[in-house]
């Protein structure tokens, strides 16, 4: 049997990025792990082969190749199901495939525009009042938006940089220090791809999104790796340690959460203990960081610009 090619990556087809995750999830899925033998011949297709996958489900190999090829677009609820129980897709899985069916179904052509990078004037002044816990704002592509002292502190080096080009991603892939500064990078940078796989597999098109994993895919071979994965979830800690050059080894508790009525922005924060070792080095922190707060990265006319 001739290898299986894999389908074009261009954009046009309502269906595209639905056939990218099938496939993906389709081939990392091991014959084994759904209780299918495997024979002692030559396997050319890594995990499922598609009509080993159609079976499973109970789809003919015609329409799921037409899924994969992005030429179907409205798979039926329960042809989903029983894709995402073939596959063992977990809840957030699942969930994913839903949406990428759902988008298909109501494809629009045309990139959408880019979300709007303002930040309210309030959450500035939230994030003052959270001192000395650092915090940020991110946008739904991880750029940072808006901080207090701690929160572009903490993440060493990355002051560096000029505002527009602050974005967690793009630090943790490409900035010579953040290997150093975190001791399970690995850990890390998987669940970041996840969580732009995840909003990026929604909106394929759109230019905040697109720009930033066409740079990264350039520039990281690490980040290529893992986003042909196609994973979309990523592994929750407890807590995040730092091994930071200013005040040492930090370990503090991460807490991030979605801002009503924006675009995908979200709030990160990061706390300790009081009268802790963490919590003093987190004083320390926000004391000897630079720059005044509140902050936002120059972007709309809107944007918060205070300065003290």
């Amino acid at each position: 049997m001739a290898p299986e090619r894999t389908p074009t990556s261009s954009g046009g087809s309502e269906g595209a990025e639905l056939g990218r995750f099938l496939r993906a999830r389709r081939t990392q899925t091991k014959p084994e792990q759904v209780g299918l033998t495997v024979g002692t011949g030559l396997r050319r297709t890594p995990g499922l082969r598609r009509e080993e996958l159609a079976t499973l489900s109970g789809i003919s190999i015609d329409y799921y190749v037409r899924l994969e090829r992005g030429k179907e677009t409205r798979p039926s609820p329960a042809v989903l199901d029983s894709l995402a129980r073939a596959l063992r897709l977990d809840d957030r899985e699942h969930q994913h495939l839903r949406e990428l069916a759902a988008r298909a179904a109501r494809y629009a052509p045309g990139p959408p525009p880019p979300p709007s990078r303002t930040v309210r004037p309030h959450l500035g002044l939230l994030l003052e009042a959270i001192r000395p816990n650092p915090a940020y704002v991110v946008s739904r592509s991880m750029d940072l938006l808006a901080w207090n002292p701690g929160g572009l502190a903490l993440y060493a080096g990355l002051e560096d940089w000029p505002a527009k080009q602050r974005n967690l991603a793009r630090y943790f892939f490409l900035h010579p220090a953040a290997r150093d500064l975190f001791p399970d990078w690995d850990t890390l940078v998987r669940s970041c791809v996840s969580r732009l796989r995840a909003t990026a597999g929604t909106a394929p098109d759109a230019p905040d999104l697109t720009n930033l994993v066409g740079e990264l895919l350039l520039k990281s071979p690490e980040f290529a790796g893992l986003w042909e994965r196609y994973e979309v979830t990523g592994l929750k800690t407890g807590h995040k340690t730092f091994r930071h050059p200013h005040v040492g080894t930090i370990s503090l508790v991460p807490q991030s959460m979605h801002l009503e009525g924006t675009p995908g922005q979200r709030l990160g924060v990061y706390t300790a203990e009081p009268g802790t070792p963490d919590y003093d080095a987190l004083l320390l922190l926000d004391m000897t960081a630079a720059e005044p707060a509140p902050h936002t990265a120059p972007s709309d006319p809107g944007s918060i610009r205070r300065q003290h």
